[in-house]
C-alpha cells in the first residue's frame, strides 16, 4: 500500500477493526517514511458485476458512481456521508445477493431512488430529475404530485 502523502511503499498497521456492517476491515496505517497516518479498507473480493447502460454498452460496476450521484443529490441537504455510504453499501449488497452478473443502470437508479425517497424527499426529486430525464415542467410536476400522493397514503 503506497502512502497517499509521499508515495512510499511501506507502512505499518496501527489499528485494525471490522466496519460497523462487518463487510470490511478498517486499518489505520502509518507511513514508515513520512510518519503520516491514513486509513485503508480491506474487502472480500466479490463476483464481477457488469452494468448495462442505456446505450446497451457494458461497464464494470462501480460503487463510487452511486456515491457520487448521492452526493450530488444530497448537496446542501441534512444527509450525512455515513447515510450516503450506507445506501451505497445496501444497494451493493442487494446486487451481489441477487447473484446476477449483469444489471441495468435503470435498475440501480430505481434502487437509489427508493432509498432516497425514504431519507430525503428533496434529494429524491433531484436524483429522479436526472435519472428519469425530466424533459419539461409537466413531467417534473407529475413526479412531484406522485410524491405528494404517496405521502398522503402513508
Amino acid at each position: 500500500m503506497k502512502c497517499p502523502y509521499c508515495g512510499f511503499g511501506e507502512s505499518k498497521v496501527i489499528d485494525s477493526r471490522p466496519t460497523e456492517e462487518g463487510s470490511a476491515i478498517r486499518r489505520r496505517r502509518e507511513c514508515l517514511k513520512c510518519q503520516k497516518r491514513f486509513t485503508t479498507y480491506e474487502k472480500l473480493e466479490t463476483i464481477s458485476l457488469a452494468v448495462i447502460k442505456q446505450d446497451s454498452s457494458r461497464q464494470p460496476y462501480d460503487r463510487g458512481k452511486i456515491l457520487r450521484g448521492l452526493m450530488r443529490a444530497c448537496e446542501k441537504r441534512p444527509v450525512s456521508i455515513a447515510q450516503m455510504e450506507k445506501i451505497s453499501d445496501d444497494i451493493e449488497g442487494e446486487l451481489y445477493q441477487s447473484m446476477v452478473k449483469e444489471v441495468t443502470s435503470t435498475e440501480i437508479g430505481e434502487k437509489v431512488m427508493a432509498h432516497l425517497k425514504e431519507l430525503d424527499e428533496v434529494a429524491y426529486v433531484r436524483f429522479a430529475s436526472v435519472h428519469k430525464h425530466f424533459s419539461d415542467i409537466d413531467t417534473f410536476m407529475k413526479a412531484l404530485q406522485q410524491l405528494i400522493d404517496d405521502n398522503k397514503r402513508n
